[in-house]
């Protein structure tokens, strides 16, 4: 690795968003994981034959002490991958400018990357979901009865005390609250300590410094209780905390699980959009035989043939044949389109009755719906105005309370009686242990996410996150054809009949006649007559008109 001359470090990492346009290609700072164009970019950095550029020299410092900490991608341990997760290109929800190959954590805000598109294929289970939900469990199994121990002597009566000495109930619960805080709040105490490590102080920084202050304290006074003030001692035993600390993990991962979940069930929007596309299609070749191949085997310019009932594999313009496509997928009209020689078809749409060729003109990531689902997942990831408050809400809210823990700790340590230095250290410990909100940073980019994933799932299309916000304040929408918010199946409602014939009688004959067509209105009208009981094979006698031979 070539090493230019050492620039001091700095904690700045600039917004390549800011930055005007380059001629150059995009580079990725591989420490913070900016997008920054090389002539703003400091660097470069060659790492076995590799050129990095950095956003800043700390960045570029950190880089040069221990390159291999930021080119391999961090996953939980033991958690497989799904198929192509591995080559795919992950981003985080909150920075989308976070961006690696392979699943991973932010290294500006801490939480678990995703897919910057959705993946090919059945839907592995997630790994990450997994363990968070298994570490919820078992925190919580352990947290229940660490909480009731905890809260025994406001009983009355104070039945616990008849059963354990008042010195060991401390050292029962640092057993139960040990797996919760070293096993269960790990991966909280890890994104804490990379928001340190990282200089972008977060929700886990202050959820890291609860559960470990906590913690650490609790342990110090059950193994040297002597070492105490008076005033936090009762009957030689010190005032522990493991509740607090094993709460807090509890809540905290409770949240994750949530939140995860909800990740999941976008990604099942997008996957279902994906599965609009046939997985092959019907290739002709030069001598008019047919071959069946897969979808990323099709190029530009071969000629396809779409059976009776198939989906159109991609974008193209009919050759041959003649048939009615059902487009609704993409128009919300429930009639089929006629489709003949020169008509141009989409990729994703169903095929009726007959058979056509057509002549593919965009394939892959160029196709109508292709296009769809990128729309959808940049929706996902874009960020709402509203946002922006919550991030310079958080920028400040964890250094505040940080300073305002160091402060009470001064103060007490000054004025407060003695001994004032074990009084400031728990005056800083309480702090910091109540001042541990997550909802802050995830609640809004979570918000959209499963808004736009769930609009998604319902045919909605939201193409920027400003665009969901400004929904809010709408008090009137047009709509401009039947099927953007109707079924898009019509539907008999009633029958008016004039003349001599009935309701039921006219509903009968005209069942009968629509009986063999494929259109949706005579479909409608075969369907309103079986359910009222108008049978369309058979006459019957009207009971206000006699019966005809």
């Amino acid at each position: 690795m070539d090493e230019p001359r050492r620039a001091p470090a700095s904690s700045c990492c600039h917004d390549p968003r800011g930055a005007g346009p380059g001629t150059a290609p995009a580079r990725t700072d591989p420490v913070c994981g900016m997008q920054l164009q090389p002539p703003q970019a400091h660097g470069p950095v060659v790492h076995q034959g590799t050129e990095f550029w950095f956003c800043c020299p700390g960045c570029r410092q950190r880089f040069l002490e221990a390159p291999e900490r930021y080119l391999e991608p961090q996953r939980p341990a033991g958690a497989e991958l799904p198929a192509g997760a591995a080559s795919a290109v992950y981003t985080c929800p909150m920075h989308p400018e976070v961006r690696q190959q392979g699943p991973g954590s932010c290294r500006i805000c801490g939480m678990a990357l995703e897919p910057a598109a959705p993946l090919a294929g059945e839907p592995a289970e997630d790994p990450e979901l997994r363990d968070m939900t298994r570490r919820f469990w078992v925190s919580l199994a352990l947290g229940v009865p660490l909480f009731a121990i905890a809260m025994a002597d406001m009983l009355p009566g104070a039945p616990l005390a008849r059963v354990l000495a008042p010195a060991a109930l401390p050292w029962v619960q640092l057993v139960l609250a040990s797996p919760v805080v070293l096993w269960g709040a790990w991966p909280l105490l890890v994104r804490g300590w990379q928001s340190v490590r990282s200089r972008h102080l977060n929700m886990f920084t202050l959820i890291g410094l609860g559960v470990a202050v906590a913690y650490l304290y609790s342990v110090f006074a059950t193994v040297a209780p002597g070492l105490l003030p008076e005033s936090y001692r009762a009957h030689g035993v010190g005032q522990v905390y493991f509740e607090a600390a094993a709460a807090i993990t509890v809540l905290v991962l409770l949240g994750q699980v949530l939140e995860l979940r909800a990740r999941q069930r976008t990604g099942a929007a997008l996957r279902e959009l994906m599965e609009l596309v046939p997985p092959s299609a019907r290739r002709l070749d030069a001598q008019g035989n047919e071959h069946e191949v897969p979808l990323a085997a099709v190029r530009v310019g071969d000629r396809l043939r779409v059976r009776p009932g198939e989906k159109v594999p991609v974008d193209g313009v009919v050759l041959e044949g003649t048939s009615f496509v059902d487009e609704s997928m993409l128009t919300g009209e429930p009639i089929p389109v006629e489709k003949g020689p020169g008509e141009r078809v989409t990729g994703g749409t169903v095929n009726g009755r007959g058979s056509f060729v057509m002549r593919a003109e965009r394939v892959g990531r160029d196709t109508l719906l292709a296009r769809i689902i990128e729309l959808v997942a940049h929706a996902q990831r874009s960020r709402a105005p509203i946002q922006q408050l919550a991030d310079r809400v958080a920028a400040w809210f964890v250094p505040a309370v940080i300073a305002v823990a160091a402060l009470a700790a001064v103060l007490w340590a000054v004025l407060g009686p003695e001994p004032r230095i074990a009084h400031a250290v728990l005056s800083a410990v309480s702090v910091l242990i109540i001042a541990c909100p997550c909802a802050l940073g995830l609640a809004t980019p979570m918000s959209i996410v499963v808004a736009v994933g769930r609009g998604a799932h319902e045919g909605v299309l939201v193409k920027e996150a400003a665009a969901l916000q400004a929904l809010a304040q709408l008090d009137t929408i047009v709509v401009d054809k039947t099927g953007t918010l109707t079924e898009g199946r019509p539907r008999l409602e009633q029958v008016v009949a004039v003349g001599e014939l009935g309701e039921r009688e006219l509903l009968r004959l005209a069942a009968s006649l629509e009986r063999a067509s494929e259109h949706p209105l005579g479909e409608a009208i075969v369907r309103g007559a079986e359910e009222q009981g108008c049978s369309s094979r058979r006459r019957r006698t009207s009971p206000r008109t006699p019966a005809r031979g």
